[in-house]
């Protein structure tokens, strides 16, 4: 899993994304809409609030992304070639 998202509560959109643990503490200084991992490991993760929030959408694609690549690189290689048949 690399993302986490709730549509539970509807005024505080967000998504708990996983994270290199230096560059997650870097994060949440610099941006206020990101915070440690909401109900996650506070080391690993952090949740990206959307709205209201100082996160560029440009920045949430680049921290979607490397969620992706950090989960898919741990991943064996059976489950690599399936995603890539998929």
């Amino acid at each position: 899993m690399f993302a986490l998202t709730s549509d539970k509560e509807p005024r505080n959109h967000s998504v708990n994304l996983k994270c290199d643990p230096i560059y997650a503490l870097e994060l949440r200084s610099l941006y206020e809409g990101i915070v440690s991992g909401y109900h996650m490991s506070k080391k690993h993760w952090n949740t990206v609030t959307f709205e209201g929030s100082d996160v560029d959408d440009e920045t949430i694609v680049e921290l979607v992304d490397n969620s992706y690549n950090l989960v898919y690189k741990s991943l064996t290689k059976k489950k690599k070639a399936f995603l890539e048949k998929s």
